[in-house]
């Protein structure tokens, strides 16, 4: 399995360095050589029969690009250090700049999150102002006691309208889901306009 997943973007340094690392037959020759294993700088002279000096350009070329790495290390018979090279285990994607959609991804997280908080806030606010509109149905009856009329017409009168009100009440969408749902759409529709342009592009 995949080690690691890096995203080139076209022109960028790392791009540049592979795209000289891999100009030559030569190096795509060590890559071939590399992936049946782990060899050292004499094994791929030996084997493909290039000069010392070649096969020690191109291996240093893949190891700045990164196609290849020092993966062991073995002492020869005189006791010298010999390196083993092997390929990076790593899925290469050419693709433009990720830093754009990145930031635009988190700006509208942060959108998301502005809007749940208006979304609690609203509904933090909506049983406060309810209790007041509730008490305003109130004053009516009581005038009417003032008035004379009997205890009986005044719990009538009162019960009739707070039935209209929460009937009124309960035709009407939540105000809070109403402003998450306007909320998510509003970023849904400038997400949609970002995509198309970053596609263009």
């Amino acid at each position: 399995m995949t080690d690691e997943i890096i995203v080139l973007e076209p022109g960028g340094e790392r791009a540049q360095k592979i795209a000289k690392a891999m100009g030559s037959q030569t190096a795509s020759d060590i890559l071939r050589l590399l992936a049946a294993g782990a060899k050292s700088l004499t094994d791929i002279t030996d084997t493909l029969a290039v000069p010392m000096n070649t096969a020690k350009y191109h291996v240093e070329n893949l190891l700045d690009a990164g196609l290849i790495s020092i993966s062991d290390t073995k002492y020869s018979v005189k006791g010298r250090e010999v390196k083993l090279y092997s390929l990076t285990n790593q899925l290469l994607i050419v693709a433009p700049r990720q830093a754009d959609l990145r930031s635009m991804l988190l700006k509208y997280a942060a959108l998301f999150g502005i809007v749940a908080l208006g979304s609690i806030a609203v509904s933090a606010i909506l049983p406060v102002m309810s209790t007041l509109s509730l008490e305003a149905p109130t004053a009516a009856p009581t005038a009417i006691a003032g008035a004379g009329r009997s205890n009986e017409v005044n719990t009538l009168a009162m019960k009739a309208s707070y039935d209209s009100f929460a009937a009124s009440s309960a035709s009407v969408i939540d105000p809070a889901l109403a402003f998450f749902l306007g909320g998510i759409l509003v970023i849904f529709v400038l997400l949609c306009y970002e995509a198309w342009l970053w596609k263009k592009r």
